[in-house]
């Protein structure tokens, strides 16, 4: 960009926008709190599925990563960190900027765009690994959109998608707990009619195409204020991992 375009205060409202997207406890702290759990998951299963070595400088060089639906960059950095060439795309423009100033912040070349997944099928990008965490509860039609998805995967590709499964549960608590009682989220961030169970998941991922292979819930624990993995408790939030047939 030719020097001369930069304008000094839209600069400095993207700078105080990432600096809202990464403050630790600011109004994007649930998802703060809940990335090492993510990343505890993400990075088992990429490991698994490419037979990479975590304990390696860089384990995920070579691999192509989209990270749909990046805002900020929470997930797209530290897959930038381990190595990955990563894709960041966001429907919501707004949030491209922010990502780009950060992640120039933090030294880290990652190629954020305003896209959607649709748009990304139809150019002919192709990938080794989505991650599609906390999407699909929000798209209009969630079958289009994971069928754009594994159009996306390289044969042999591996999809990571996590969301919120329905019951009077999950009302309580993503809707009345952390919108209305802890205000952790804006009133209205989740419908709870869009939420998606378990085996309903598993059904569109294998509608679209794909193979699922794992789910796992990420469970709160309210006295040690953080969260976990588990193997049977997907009652509220959970994520799946499916791989694209080779």
């Amino acid at each position: 960009m030719n020097a001369s375009t930069v304008d000094p205060s839209e600069v400095a409202k993207f700078e105080a926008m990432a600096a809202e997207w990464w403050d630790l406890n600011g109004k994007f702290k649930p998802l703060h709190m809940l990335n090492p759990c993510r990343l505890d998951y993400i990075t088992s299963q990429i490991s698994a599925e490419f037979d990479r070595d975590l304990d390696a400088p860089e384990p995920f060089k070579g691999l192509r990563i989209l990270d749909i639906g990046c805002g900020g960059g929470l997930l797209s950095e530290p897959m930038a960190r381990l190595g990955a060439d990563v894709v960041g795309a966001d429907a919501a423009g707004g949030n491209i900027p922010v990502a780009q100033v950060h992640a120039a912040q933090s030294g880290l070349n990652i190629d954020y765009r305003h896209t959607t997944a649709e748009a990304l099928a139809d150019a002919g990008e192709q990938f080794d690994v989505i991650l599609n965490m906390e999407v699909v509860e929000h798209v209009a039609d969630p079958l289009a959109y994971l069928t754009a998805c594994k159009t996306l995967l390289k044969p042999g590709g591996l999809m990571l998608c996590s969301t919120i499964n329905r019951n009077p549960k999950s009302f309580m608590v993503a809707i009345i707990g952390a919108e209305h009682i802890m205000r952790w989220l804006p009133k209205g961030t989740h419908e709870w009619n869009k939420f998606i169970t378990p085996d309903e998941l598993f059904n569109l991922i294998s509608d679209a195409g794909l193979s699922p292979v794992d789910r796992k819930g990420f469970v709160f624990n309210p006295i040690a204020w953080s969260w976990s993995l588990s193997d049977r408790d997907l009652s509220v939030n959970y994520v799946t991992a499916s791989t694209k047939p080779a």
